[in-house]
């Protein structure tokens, strides 16, 4: 395994970063045993990278997490978020300082930990003045529950507000964003957000590396979904799974087979060629799931093949209008 600074922070982070959502636990495919020792494999491979949120499962995968790091906490960079809605109250869900306050400490005790590594903030908020939201993340970096502030799903013009009212405020600045990024979605990162972490030092976790699982090689265009999938929408996955999205798996697939990897591997390999992303964090319910995936870290891209992966999936910018 190999580890990265997370950006402009000194804080080295594993190239792979464990998502948490834990959808098959969710759905009941899987059971809170299994998910504990997909927790565990990811570590005993090397990972110290893991990404949580309060919203996941009501709040119990922040619960299992906790369970699965006794003893090794000390060792691992934790992430988790504050934003989404958790429960029918009027201040819950949002960005306020109430909300922040309040769901820290909540989640403290569901990870049954003193700090968190990573706080993000899980999306914008229109409500919340920005100022309050990051002076409250600020505090809680002063108390020492938690070490660096980052964001989730902002748009570059955001992230810019961020960090200008942050400087201006002498508060602490956000240290890593996280947005969505695969081969069938990149138009939302490629044209501003990956440069403005470049410029301005900012860690990049990517989620959804596989698309949810539509570049796993299990889906075909043309052919309906597995039962077991998240894509039960006949519709929706017909427009997911289109033409394009069939010539990337077919070229993922004749990539794989020439060093005997998976499709899902090469898809994450793409992702780790990427310079100026920290970590893709995959999603694993199994830990099946967890091998299959860190073998993404032996696939190797060459030049031409990522030319062949980027004419696939290129991204058409919106034509000026004046």
């Amino acid at each position: 395994m190999d580890y990265v600074r997370l950006g402009r922070a000194g804080v080295k982070v594993s190239r792979l970063c464990l998502g948490t959502a834990f959808r098959g636990y969710w759905h009941g495919h899987t059971d809170e045993a299994t998910a504990m020792r997909t927790v565990e494999t990811a570590i005993d491979l090397g990972c110290n990278f893991i990404d949580c949120a309060n919203f996941y499962f009501q709040g119990r995968c922040e619960e299992l997490l906790g369970k699965a790091i006794k003893g090794k906490r000390d060792d691992l960079v934790i992430t988790t978020k504050v934003w989404s809605q958790i429960g029918d109250g009027p201040n819950d869900r949002g960005l306020s300082r109430f909300a922040i306050m309040r769901e820290i400490e909540r989640s403290l005790k569901r990870l049954d930990t003193d700090y968190v590594d990573i706080y993000l903030l899980h999306n914008w908020d229109p409500d919340t003045e920005l100022d309050e939201t990051l002076r409250a993340f600020d505090d809680l970096v002063r108390q020492g529950k938690v070490r660096y502030v980052g964001a989730c799903n902002f748009t570059a013009a955001q992230v810019v507000e961020a960090l200008w009212t942050a400087d201006r405020g002498g508060m602490d600045p956000l240290f890593t964003l996280q947005n969505q990024y695969n081969l069938l979605h990149r138009c939302q990162i490629e044209p501003e957000m990956l440069p403005l972490c470049r410029q301005y030092g900012l860690g990049m976790m990517t989620y959804s590396p596989l698309a949810v699982g539509l570049l796993s090689g299990r889906f075909r265009h043309g052919q309906k979904p597995p039962a077991d999938s998240a894509w039960q929408d006949d519709e929706r996955f017909a427009k997911a799974m289109n033409e394009q999205a069939e010539r990337i798996v077919q070229k993922l697939t004749e990539i794989g087979r020439a060093q005997d990897k998976t499709p899902a591997q090469v898809a994450v390999a793409w992702i780790l060629a990427n310079e100026d992303v920290t970590a893709p964090i995959i999603g694993p319910d199994r830990p099946e799931h967890v091998e299959e995936v860190f073998g993404a870290l032996e696939v190797e891209l060459g030049d031409e093949e990522l030319a062949e992966l980027d004419a696939l999936s290129r991204w058409t910018p919106l034509a000026r209008t004046y």
